[in-house]
């Protein structure tokens, strides 16, 4: 038996899991757009995590570097972005 194969969450069948528009309600991370990440990270996501996600982009102006991309993330859960932050193999931190 495939150890992989969990419960069906019915968040996935109604489409509803991962939002459009970021909600006021949800706790954010924003991470440094190195390279293209989305689909690694929304794979994970949806493999590891049971919750609600919002994923998308968007970018920082400050007197340092005056463009840089960014990749926001947020969870219904907060307990989530935790796991999320900790767990990730895919996050770098400098």
């Amino acid at each position: 038996m495939n150890s992989q194969i969990k419960e069906p969450n019915p968040l996935n069948f109604f489409e509803v899991r991962q939002l459009k528009v970021p909600p006021p309600h949800f706790e954010y991370i924003e991470l440094g757009l190195s390279y293209n990440l989305e689909e690694t990270i929304i794979k994970w996501i949806t493999k590891n995590l049971r919750g609600r996600f919002y994923y998308g982009k968007s970018v920082s102006f400050n007197n340092n570097n005056p463009y840089q991309p960014l990749i926001k993330v947020g969870f219904e859960e907060p307990k989530e972005l935790s796991y999320f932050t900790l767990a990730c193999p895919h996050l770098k931190y400098k």
